[in-house]
């Protein structure tokens, strides 16, 4: 009886795992259909604590290292990608002032792996509080992220 219950314990953990398998590239319907730019990238740093959304929703600028661009031009090592409401799920991030934003992504982390849809500048894309902590020190473009899918074999 025991061995009966302990395989049905572990057919019940590997179907709700194979249920929620996230695409190992970070590729999906979603994020080809969005932004004229689409690109895989490993995140940096987070340059700060990102503040809470108490009083605002505000946009954060994170550093990439750009390993592959699916479509569109990005010159350059690096990218400068703008998130719309950074503590939240990338599902969940949308609101009715900035519509049309999501993916996959639950938790910036750096180091972790992003398959991205983005627009070539936030200032078109975007017009509300943007916290940059590279203004300073980089030159370039901030990008905006449309949609950000977790990638988990690059």
């Amino acid at each position: 009886m025991k061995s009966f219950v302990f395989v049905a314990v572990v057919l019940c953990a590997l179907g709700a795992a194979s249920c929620s398998k996230l695409p190992p590239d970070g590729q999906d319907e979603a994020v080809a259909a969005h932004g004229s730019i689409e690109v895989t990238a490993r995140l940096i740093e987070i340059p700060g604590e990102f503040p809470p959304n108490k009083l605002y929703d505000y946009a954060y600028v994170l550093k990439y290292q750009i390993l592959k661009v699916h479509r569109g031009q990005l010159s350059g090592d690096t990218v400068l990608v703008g998130h719309y409401n950074p503590l939240k799920p990338r599902a969940k991030a949308a609101d009715k002032r900035v519509e049309g934003i999501g993916g996959n992504l639950q938790r910036f982390k750096a180091g972790d792996v992003h398959r991205m849809a983005l627009e070539p500048s936030i200032d078109e894309a975007y017009m509300g509080g943007t916290l940059n902590e590279y203004a300073e020190k980089e030159k370039g473009p901030v990008r905006w992220a449309v949609w950000t899918n977790l990638v988990t074999q690059p």
